[in-house]
């Protein structure tokens, strides 16, 4: 649109302005659309525990492209009463909670589906299932609309997702170049996806075997004393933050979940590590800057022979849920924080450690921002692609 007028070469559809050689069509006309099926009774032995494959909602992810099913298996017997599909084939989730229902995936294998999951077959002359799998994935919010909504459930029928419009270029060669362009961006994703696991498993495996002193540092050999968290440091408690909030304020005001407010005072003005007092107790928290806690999160103040950073990994290695005095809401004592014992490496050799975590976790940011910005670029790239605003051929 320019100025409220169409772009030459637009024109307006049901599905939004798209090129003028683009169609929108319904998706009971880019093949046949089947429901999936569930042998009766439930559970009977005749039907399920086979080795037949049944695609179930819960394999469906928005992260996945192509899903294997791994849950459910179907006998043979089983399998000539529910849905088996070919590989390749396009399914999307049409019952289940709102953050599920439209989600879209690709069978890597021939498999059964669930009578949750909904599947186009018998594909039209010159029409993509990649193509169609990147549309239905940016159109989930409109295929809730075309749902029903009964509680935390939503059901979308098969006769809705018939006759649900998408935008179609006129040429399978333009769809697939959009969808291998997509598929692409995906593929990136996952590769940094894999990497940023790899590199979170790394330091998970270096913490333990550093602050538990198992391996040493070259240069670094005095022995590690037993030594009570409370030796260390003194658990302090936050306070209500109603009289201090003021939005435009320099210092965060923090909880359990985060920063929920800001404020110009201040509790505590030095590194600290935080640990919830009630709620979330077992999510450490690490500041450098002024800060203010709210009554439900302990700051702490570090004796000044131990290093802060080093105190916070160390904090992150700890169960904090062996610790919960409470039956109810999850609670910690801050005694009872403060009489944990742990064998602990002298502040120099703290500070290496500490070093070397942090840098790990720098590099591991580095990859998240990457991911994240990568994520964003391909949103944009599917409001343009998806919709014919940039034409690839």
């Amino acid at each position: 649109m320019d100025n409220g007028r169409l772009k030459k070469g637009y024109k307006q559809t049901d599905v939004g302005v798209i090129p003028k050689d683009w169609d929108a069509k319904p998706l009971g006309d880019t093949g046949q659309v089947i429901r999936g099926a569930s042998p009766r009774p439930k559970g009977d032995k005749r039907f399920y525990g086979g080795n037949i494959p049944r695609l179930m909602v819960e394999d469906i992810t928005r992260d996945k492209h192509w899903v294997t099913p791994s849950i459910d298996y179907l006998t043979s017997e089983g399998a000539k009463q529910s849905r088996l599909c070919k590989r390749g084939t396009l399914t999307v989730v049409c019952s289940g909670t709102p953050t599920a229902v439209g989600l879209p995936a690709l069978l890597a294998i021939d498999a059964c589906i669930h009578d949750g999951i909904l599947a186009l077959v018998k594909m039209a002359m010159g029409v993509s299932c990649d193509f169609l799998f990147h549309q239905l994935g940016s159109l989930q919010q409109r295929l809730h609309s075309a749902a029903t909504h009964g509680g935390t459930f939503v059901n979308l029928t098969t006769n809705a997702f018939r006759a649900f419009k998408v935008a179609l270029p006129p040429t399978i060669t333009e769809q697939e170049a959009i969808a291998d362009t997509l598929s692409d961006v995906d593929a990136f994703i996952a590769v940094l996806d894999k990497l940023i696991a790899k590199k979170l498993a790394i330091k998970t495996a270096t913490m333990q075997q550093l602050l538990a002193g198992k391996k040493r540092l070259p240069g670094f050999c005095a022995q590690w004393k037993l030594k009570r968290i409370g030796d260390l440091l003194t658990v302090r408690h936050g306070k209500s933050q109603h009289s201090i909030a003021d939005e435009n304020g320099n210092c965060p005001i923090l909880a359990t979940s985060g920063e929920i407010g800001r404020t110009n005072s201040f509790l505590y003005e030095k590194p600290s590590v935080l640990i919830g007092r009630k709620g979330t107790i077992n999510k450490p928290q690490y500041i450098e800057r002024p800060f203010w806690t709210i009554d439900t999160l302990f700051y702490t103040e570090i004796e000044k022979n131990n290093d802060p950073k080093f105190i916070f990994y160390k904090f992150c290695t700890i169960n904090w849920l062996n610790y919960n005095e409470a039956s109810g809401v999850p609670s910690l004592n801050a005694s009872t924080i403060e009489a944990i014992e742990f064998i602990c490496p002298k502040r120099d050799e703290q500070l290496a450690i500490a070093t070397i975590l942090t840098d790990m976790d720098a590099e591991i940011s580095a990859l998240e921002a990457r991911r994240n910005k990568t994520q964003a670029i391909k949103q944009g790239m599917m409001q343009d692609l998806l919709s014919g605003r940039t034409r690839l051929i």
